[in-house]
């Protein structure tokens, strides 16, 4: 893979000693592996990741392809320190990190909502980058715990071609074509075709996940110093209620067996299309600037329903209601922005400059609403019966759109932000000073209730090359997020604001073949909404106070890289402690907001063998550890029972020799029962993992 970066990507050869960016630029063909030194183009930066004042880890192609992975989830979050997938829908993809949601974005686009889009198939996709603390070269209005960047593939026009098949346990197959080449001989249109087939069942019974994704790409270079590329993908998603998974109990967790389901078989099924579309313009000005302008549509139809108990006794006895879940999303972004280049006196500048525009426009209906249970003949949670339910299955009208049915249940964001970031480079860029300020203009409604909010927020850091290898990063970052609420005298809140200090040390090893990264941090959140305790003119409790505050502080090691001759590792550990730290209630100062685990531990080897009788056959091994762990909702007054600690073991065998790769992984081999979950009402619920499971893969380039 060519480490050239994508600022001077399509650049003549002739120009490169004319080019002044290119001084800091090592090219070679060196294979990505497990550790990169340099973002892709849509994190917008230019400078190598060692030189950032900012934590960002990069999960690459060739761990997702050893590992296996096919969806969004726990095996993609083991590769990264702090980070926990919380129990949801498979379709979706909820992700923690530092105290809070980590936002979601696709090719630099913020596409984060509270239910959708569709979680990207990882065998559409380049890398993951994981950009932690707020990143205001990137988005401002959002949570400050970290974003999540999804680098879908694009043409490189190597000429690489993969077919590939896959089995594994609960009757999945998935099929795939990856084509990657040039359209004609000189090298002027590019493209990349992506393929996959998937059929899935599971663990519980009459649960299934059949998918399809089709993803077409296309590059013109118009000359050396342009190119423009369009981008397609659809996936399309026939899956079983996307409420199953969920397990419950009025005792406690895992009160009953890990493949206890509410689903009735019958059910129709969950629909999900989704849709988006990548443009892509890049242009050289000159030796110094260079100018990109991307835009995106994004567009989400899912018609499916979510079971969901409407009450259980204490003898587990259930009304299972089943409500339609049917939404519509509809994401529009444009972005254009400068990069610069340039050397004043003894400073060297690295300028980014530019526009953000995003409207991001979604419409539920879960209105219609069907219990499969009556009191005379309910559904018992320790003795259940299938397939003949009291009141029989729904039948939702479905006659009027989307729109028409959801009423206020309307979630929309229209954003404006500028920006402007100026990395200084002193003392022959030993020393880079990070100054830089976004302002952001947010107009919002959630269900009916509207406001506005516009902030500006600061950025400064700073970063210093100890020698070739090693450096040392400050960093003072800022987020906001709009609030939705009322305070006495009619008044709108103030946006929450995030405050992250952090700062952390970076060493490459052995020619960048692996990487390490120590960071400290503190978070803090000020401006929380909290109940009015005046009980005087508050009807309802509809008046909220705006003093609360609570802070995210941890330390973080990530370690990944080709540490020796055939063998690879991911090795990371996090601390998290995140609490409430000013409240009108003063006994909840102190308590833990939900969402992490104290101690997070993952580790992933693979070894393969380079000469001899053995050559080309490998093992693979993982251990994820987390410690007193917390669930996604603040802890229920009565039923407080705390989640296990979690250890999960994985392992594989491989072979790979010339064009051929064989690679079998086997999941949770102590078959432990894992899960996570919270509670709620009257009763606890939670989401169980796989029992051992295996996956073995076939891989052909040619």
């Amino acid at each position: 893979m060519q480490s050239v970066y994508a600022q001077i990507k399509y650049v003549d050869s002739s120009m490169v000693n004319k080019i002044h960016v290119l001084r800091e630029i090592e090219i070679t063909e060196r294979k990505t592996d497990y550790s990169t030194n340099h973002v892709s183009s849509s994190l917008r930066i230019t400078t190598p990741l060692r030189k950032l004042p900012q934590n960002i880890q990069i999960i690459t192609a060739q761990v997702l392809a050893d590992q296996q992975v096919t969806v969004m989830g726990n095996d993609v979050t083991h590769s990264v320190s702090g980070a926990t997938h919380l129990e949801h829908w498979s379709m979706y993809t909820r992700i923690n990190m530092r105290g809070g949601r980590a936002s979601e974005f696709r090719n630099g686009m913020d596409v984060s909502s509270s239910w959708g889009p569709l979680s990207v198939d990882m065998g559409l996709v380049d890398r993951i980058e994981f950009v932690k603390g707020p990143a205001g070269f990137m988005l401002s209005n959002g949570e400050p715990g970290a974003i999540m960047n999804v680098v879908t593939k694009k043409p490189s026009g190597s000429r690489t071609h993969e077919i590939s098949m896959m089995m594994g346990s609960y009757a999945f197959y998935r099929a795939s074509v990856d084509l990657d080449d040039r359209i004609d001989q000189k090298g002027k249109w590019l493209y990349r075709f992506n393929l996959i087939g998937q059929i899935e069942n599971s663990f519980r019974p009459y649960e299934f996940d059949h998918r399809l994704s089709v993803h077409p790409v296309v590059t013109y270079r118009i000359n050396d110093q342009t190119d423009i590329t369009a981008e397609y993908t659809l996936q399309q998603v026939n899956m079983s209620d996307v409420g199953s998974p969920y397990a419950y109990s009025p005792k406690k967790f895992a009160d009953v067996s890990r493949n206890f389901t509410t689903l009735e078989p019958g059910l129709v099924p969950t629909r999900i299309t989704d849709q988006n579309l990548f443009l892509y313009f890049h242009h050289q000005l000159n030796m110094y600037w260079r100018l990109t302008i991307q835009a995106a549509y994004f567009n989400d139809i899912q018609q499916g329903s979510d079971i969901w108990p409407s009450s259980l006794d204490s003898a587990g006895n259930m009304i299972r209601g089943v409500s339609n879940f049917d939404v519509l999303s509809q994401y529009a972004f444009g972005q254009a922005f400068f990069n610069g280049d340039i050397q004043t006196r003894n400073i060297h500048h690295r300028i980014l400059a530019g526009l953000d525009l995003g409207n991001k426009q979604n419409w539920y209906d879960w209105s219609q609403y069907h219990a499969l249970d009556t009191r005379d003949r309910p559904f018992n949670i320790y003795q259940p019966i299938y397939g003949s339910p009291a009141n029989g299955l729904p039948d939702f009208d479905r006659s009027k759109s989307i729109r028409e049915r959801a009423g206020n249940n309307t979630v929309n964001q229209n954003y404006t932000a500028v920006y402007l970031q100026d990395e200084l480079g002193l003392w022959n860029d030993r020393i880079r000073l990070t100054l830089a300020g976004r302002y952001t203009d947010v107009k919002q409604s959630d269900y009916g209730t509207a406001y506005e909010a516009n902030h500006f927020t600061p950025r400064i850091g700073l970063n210093i090359s100890l020698n070739q290898q090693t450096s040392l990063y400050l960093l003072f970052d800022q987020s906001f997020l709009p609030q939705s609420g009322l305070l006495r005298g009619n008044k709108t809140p103030r946006p929450q604001t995030g405050n992250d200090l952090e700062m952390g040390l970076k060493k490459d090893w052995m020619h960048e073949k692996w990487s390490t990264t120590l960071s400290v941090y503190r978070i803090q959140k000020n401006g929380l909404l909290v109940n009015d305790p005046d009980t005087t003119d508050n009807p309802d409790n509809r008046y909220s106070l705006q003093i609360g505050q609570s802070t995210a502080k941890g330390i973080e090691l990530d370690m990944r890289g080709h540490i020796a001759n055939g063998l690879r590792m991911i090795l990371n550990y996090a601390y998290t402690d995140s609490r409430i730290t000013r409240d009108v209630d003063k006994n909840k100062i102190g308590q833990s907001i939900p969402g992490y685990a104290h101690h997070i531990a993952n580790v992933w080897l693979t070894y393969q063998w380079q000469n001899g009788l053995w050559k080309g056959f490998g093992l693979s091994a993982g251990c994820f550890y987390q410690k007193d762990r917390s669930s996604w909702v603040l802890q229920h007054e009565i039923l407080n029972m705390p989640l296990p600690d979690y250890f999960r073991l994985d392992g594989g065998l491989f072979w790979e020799k010339d064009h051929l790769k064989i690679n079998f992984t086997a999941n949770n081999l102590l078959n432990t029962n894992l899960y996570s979950g919270a509670s709620y009402a009257n009763f606890y619920y939670w989401q169980a993992e796989p029992p051992r499971n295996y996956k073995l893969g076939v891989y052909y380039r040619f």
